[in-house]
């Protein structure tokens, strides 16, 4: 039975996994397929589904490639699998803006009424890699050093209340499907990209970039007069899903936050760190011989800020992160 399972590799499905779990001792775990959409997101799901294993339950978390030619992403995730997934098989993938859309597209529906589907809440799960409160911690992993000299969640708080507003104009165009192409994400993004951020006054790079902000919307109210009326109407409805003008950052693109406003910062930050924590040993040191000695030693320890960026699990923390916990928590249950 297993050969021949084997050889109808195309029509894998849950039912194919629910005979073999049916099929093992007993005593044996029941096996669950997870289906994600990269390399990435395994290290990602595993922290969510690894905290419900147990001596009865185990998760396999693997790429949707069996013969897809290696095919990744969300298509591949929930499309190649949607009518496999089942009790004993799950894909779980990156919202986008489908959690936003709220099943206004075909995507948008298959990812919220399945119940086999679970998704990000936030864009990605870069956005969860860059989540304020756990950014002191990554600097600590790559620099080892404690010292606070910049304030994460102030900065990506103010980000997000500068971008907020045009966000918003941005989900009207989004749910207006042939209106989409007249403020897509690549426009929006070139908007909302930050300047080099200065440490010591990030202000100005929020003020700069609120110009940027004010100018496009002028733009728009002026091109879509009539679009305006449905602002407060898709504010509120942002506000109902959670979305609001203090976390902003985590429902944009993810890659667009994690490469061109976060880990720019991050790498600044670590820097002066790093420099503080050699000048530190070479004050200390009792010859150039003992500092040169130290300051290889304490350079082999140093981490690097994108790697880190995608190991610190702080996240877990996050009103996202709960919302996916009590999704998989009630499919446990049922």
């Amino acid at each position: 039975v297993l050969l021949m399972a084997k050889r109808l590799t195309d029509n894998i499905n849950s039912q194919y996994f629910e005979a073999i779990n049916k099929m093992t001792p007993k005593k044996a775990r029941r096996r669950i397929v997870v289906y994600v959409e990269s390399y990435d997101d395994v290290f990602f799901w595993r922290s969510v589904l690894g905290r419900y294993e147990d001596d009865k339950l185990t998760f396999d978390i693997m790429l949707p490639s069996r013969n897809q030619h290696l095919d990744r992403g969300k298509k591949a995730a929930i499309s190649n699998m949607l009518k496999g997934v089942g009790r004993d098989m799950i894909a779980c993938v990156d919202a986008d803006y489908d959690y936003i859309l709220q099943g206004a597209t075909e995507m948008s529906r298959q990812m919220l009424e399945n119940p086999y589907i679970f998704h990000t809440y936030a864009y990605a799960i870069e956005n969860f890699q860059c989540y304020a409160k756990g950014l002191h911690e990554t600097c600590v992993m790559v620099t080892l050093n404690d010292h606070r000299i910049f304030n994460f969640e102030r900065f990506l708080q103010s980000y997000s209340q500068t971008i907020w507003p045009l966000f918003v104009w941005h989900v009207v165009f989004l749910q207006r499907r042939k209106m989409t192409m007249h403020f897509d994400m690549c426009e929006f993004n070139k908007v909302v990209v930050l300047p080099s951020v200065r440490i010591q006054n990030p202000k100005w790079a929020i003020e700069y970039l609120s110009k940027k902000v004010r100018a496009k919307m002028f733009q728009l109210e002026r091109r879509f007069p009539k679009l305006k009326d449905a602002l407060p109407e898709t504010e509120r409805m942002l506000r109902d899903l959670g979305i609001n003008d203090n976390n902003t950052y985590l429902y944009i693109q993810g890659h667009h936050l994690f490469d061109l406003v976060v880990s720019p910062v991050v790498q600044t930050v670590c820097d002066i760190l790093r420099n503080e924590q050699e000048n530190d040993i070479r004050d200390r040191a009792v010859h150039s011989e003992q500092a040169r000695t130290e300051i290889a030693c304490y350079e082999n320890s140093l981490g690097k800020v994108k790697m880190m960026m995608k190991k610190n699990t702080y996240y877990q923390f996050s009103p996202e992160f709960q919302k996916i916990l009590a999704d998989v928590e009630e499919y446990l249950k049922n």
